[in-house]
């Protein structure tokens, strides 16, 4: 009960401190509203196939997810309340709780660009809606927990920022390839059975991710 209520602490503070100062919020909604009308006005007049339509879909979610993602560990240095957190709560619950928040901010983030997606691109239509939603919950679930964990490596490097899309691109490459192709099916309407490697490759990728962060966040966590 200990180890679950620190968890719920450490979720409810960055909650808080999000509500608060809204930094990462207010980051991510101008970089969706800029990357869309980017995107529009490049292909105001052009017809996109359902490939190009999702590849454009998640790179907005991708480069978003990059410019807000990494504060989860970084806000902690500059404020140094990190050091506290080491002192009150054991490595694998900050983990937990870091990554619980990422992964609500995601799925949030990805329901924003999905709304507004519908809504400036008409041809955008979802025929199959399960499939859809799927990839958008395993995607944005895969996203946020290998951000957590590469925003942790980089929170006291110098430059920060540039290092986190250095590390992250390769990391998220696979996934990204993955959910484009899963969302390119669930436009043109294809039938689940072909979906199924996707999902796959979507829960192995995250399964793998957040077993390999739970082993090693001990160490980078100390370190």
């Amino acid at each position: 009960m200990n180890y679950l209520f620190a968890i719920w602490a450490i979720v409810a503070k960055d909650v808080r401190s999000e509500l608060r100062l809204r930094y990462a919020l207010n980051a991510l909604l101008m970089f969706v509203v800029t990357s869309l009308a980017v995107i529009i006005i490049a292909f105001q007049d052009s017809e996109l196939n359902p490939e190009i339509l999702s590849a454009l879909f998640w790179i907005v979610i991708f480069f978003t997810a990059m410019s807000g993602l990494s504060r989860i560990f970084v806000s902690e240095e500059e404020r140094g309340t990190i050091l506290v957190l080491q002192l009150v709560a054991s490595p694998s619950a900050v983990y937990f709780g870091k990554l619980i928040f990422n992964c609500g901010l995601t799925l949030f983030l990805s329901s924003a660009v999905t709304l507004l997606y519908v809504i400036v691109f008409p041809t955008f239509v979802i025929q199959s809606l399960v499939i859809f939603i799927c990839t958008v919950f395993l995607g944005s679930l895969g996203f946020a927990s290998a951000s957590t964990m590469i925003a942790a490596i980089i929170a006291k490097a110098q430059a920060k920022s540039t290092l986190y899309t250095v590390l992250a691109f390769p990391v998220l490459a696979p996934l990204l390839i993955t959910v484009i192709y899963a969302t390119a099916l669930s436009i043109q309407g294809d039938i689940w059975s072909n979906s199924i490697p996707q999902f796959q490759i979507m829960i192995g990728y995250l399964c793998v991710v957040v077993g390999f962060s739970f082993l090693m966040f001990d160490y980078v966590w100390k370190d």
